[in-house]
């Protein structure tokens, strides 16, 4: 198969592409179309939303499988469903995906939130939990054995990740003694890691899932830069469709400009929108929404596929995001938030 070549942002109108067929995955993707039928639909979100309270909106969920126990409407107990739910997906993408080094690829998604939380514990000293997720592919005692210099950590290919980034990062967090260089570094390396890694596997979906969320990621970096007037220049993620000088440049200019500059890239919508509500209302909430649409709206063009990991894959990202979103509600409704600002995060 030849080499995997990088679109630049102008060989697409709206989304990158998602590769061809591999009908090795037949059943396996004949399976996730059967339960994506079973998703939470767009109306049931709205009608949570626009219920009067959480005992509403908990009861919209009766008859799916976030239904809380009759007679006790709790968040916690929600919360726990909502994470067995979650479990219960990333169990199924394992033992659908045929290749196991795309299963450990996203397993390392828990492993770089897993060493944020525990750099962070460690290099300031401050308790600040011990929330770690058991889903990675390292346990998360090994990842404090590593940090406390107890112990040996793991040499095996699929964890070396972690110690090189454990390295860059207390390096880095040093010389300054500036905690945002945490999630700065880990945020570059986690970019270059997946996007090696989409390109060791020769996968053209996942090189452009990982290149559109680099540039997610930076456009969220852009417009929270611009509204705290900071200084930094040279926190933007490289790999991505879109140059990092475009989101440099970004910061020289005002809110009013920032659709324009980004007007031959399928992202003007999204910085336009986020922009203009972030002006207004001192808000990330629009951003925040028109990221997750996009992204969403990328995993569904993964639909036209009729065999092949990526509707696997896109299922798993969109089961978790469906999660998110329930779990963002009910929340939401739990805390009294107006509905009005639950309608603009969600769209």
């Amino acid at each position: 198969m030849p080499e995997l070549a990088e679109q630049t942002v102008l060989d697409f109108y709206t989304y990158p592409p998602v590769g061809s067929d591999d009908w090795q995955y037949a059943f396996q993707t004949a399976q996730v179309r059967a339960l994506e039928t079973q998703m939470l639909t767009r109306a049931v979100l709205l009608d949570m939303t626009n219920a009067q309270n959480f005992e509403q909106a908990a009861d919209l969920l009766s008859g799916t499988e976030y239904a809380l126990p009759q007679g006790a409407k709790d968040i916690a107990q929600a919360e726990t469903i909502l994470q067995q739910r979650r479990t219960a997906v990333r169990e199924l993408f394992s033992d659908l995906m045929l290749d196991e080094s795309i299963v450990q690829l996203f397993k390392a998604r828990d492993d770089f939130a897993n060493l944020r939380l525990a750099l962070r514990r460690s290099l300031t000293e401050k308790p600040i939990g011990t929330d770690y997720s058991p889903d990675g592919n390292i346990p998360p005692e090994q990842l404090e054995q590593l940090l406390s210099e107890q112990g040996e950590f793991s040499s095996q290919a699929s964890t070396e990740y972690i110690q090189q980034a454990v390295e860059q990062v207390i390096l880095a967090y040093y010389q300054d003694k500036d905690i945002r260089q945490i999630d700065y570094q880990i945020d570059g390396f986690q970019a270059e890691y997946n996007l090696k890694t989409a390109r060791r596997l020769n996968s053209v979906f996942l090189l452009s899932l990982f290149r559109t969320q680099i540039d997610l990621t930076n456009i969220r970096t852009m417009l929270r830069l611009k509204f705290t007037a900071s200084e930094e220049r040279n926190v933007f993620l490289t790999g991505g469709f879109v140059e990092s000088e475009r989101f440099k440049n970004s910061l020289e200019l005002g809110y009013e400009a920032l659709g324009q500059l980004f007007f031959a890239t399928p992202y003007n919508r999204i910085v336009e929108i986020g922009a203009n509500y972030l002006a207004s209302n001192k808000s990330f909430l629009r951003v925040e929404q028109q990221c997750e649409e996009y992204l969403t709206g990328f995993l569904k063009s993964s639909f036209v596929i009729t065999a092949g990991p990526q509707p696997v894959i896109a299922f798993l990202l969109l089961k978790e995001n469906e999660i998110r979103t329930t779990r963002l509600i009910l929340t939401a409704k739990k805390n009294f938030l107006d509905t009005k600002l639950i309608l603009d995060r969600i769209g």
